[in-house]
């Protein structure tokens, strides 16, 4: 008989049909403070003046609207988790948690780990909470190069990734929650964008100059980044072809041209 690990129990609980239910019964009952110890110490008023909702409430909130993806839901359960050792307080900012993913990061690959999770979930949920605050400046305005950092860094996570800032909005302002998923859009939008350019950009023809040269008894000139520009396009329609038909091809082309 398989022997039950504490990740067990924790998966169990985030993939549950319920799973705010399941989260606040292991909060309640007290299995969540074996479990993730570090998620009790989010139940604390962001804001002491203002009394904002408490971390832990919005954590499980958030956790409730994610899709049944184990990587997402441990990323959200941790997204936070960072908050209570970065908290500070002053007059002119009031409440602050600078850093908070970086340092839940940390604490994350720990408590995973001490959990008994797989190498590739540790580091999976670890680089989730990390990039999670990464959008928040997005509003503000990112250059090309920016939007491409940030689908380099979340690399195979992209989409658990924008999953993950889709659903840590749990305002009741209708106005707020549809900005959030329009900038999330935007933003996926330019990602593809700049991935098609960059794929174009990278491709090459089938032949080389020099081998257009060659094969044409062309001297360097305007023809041959003509014959470069044909072949491209030959290759972005038609796939690569063999030598032979390729040259076939560009003498077709070069006669046409001639005449």
């Amino acid at each position: 008989m398989a022997t039950t690990t504490p990740a067990d129990e924790l998966t169990a609980i985030l993939l549950a049909a319920d799973v705010s239910g399941a989260l606040w019964e292991a909060v309640d009952s007290g299995r969540m403070a074996d479990l993730v110890p570090e998620l009790l110490l989010l139940e604390m008023e962001q804001d002491p003046i203002h009394r904002h909702k408490d971390v832990l409430a919005h954590t499980i909130a958030v956790v409730a609207k994610t899709p049944a993806d184990l990587l997402v839901r441990l990323g959200t359960l941790f997204h936070d988790i960072g908050k209570p050792d970065t908290r500070r307080i002053d007059a002119r900012e009031g409440v602050t948690f600078r850093h908070h993913e970086t340092v839940g990061a940390r604490i994350t690959k720990h408590r995973l780990a001490v959990l008994g999770y797989d190498e590739a979930t540790v580091d999976a949920v670890t680089d989730l909470v990390r990039l999670s605050g990464r959008f928040k400046g997005y509003a503000d305005g990112w250059s090309d190069s920016a939007v491409r950092r940030y689908a380099r860094d979340a690399g195979p996570l992209l989409g658990q990734l924008n999953t993950l800032v889709r659903c840590d909005c749990t305002t009741r302002n209708d106005r707020k929650r549809l900005q959030l998923q329009e900038h999330v859009d935007h933003l996926e939008q330019r990602i593809a964008e700049l991935a098609e350019a960059d794929r174009r950009a990278a491709e090459r023809p089938q032949m080389d100059g020099a081998a257009v040269m060659d094969h044409l008894g062309l001297q360097p000139g305007p023809d041959v980044g003509a014959a470069l520009q044909f072949l491209l396009a030959v290759r972005r329609s038609e796939g690569d072809l063999d030598r032979q038909a390729l040259q076939h091809r560009l003498d077709q082309w070069w006669a046409e041209r001639q005449s």
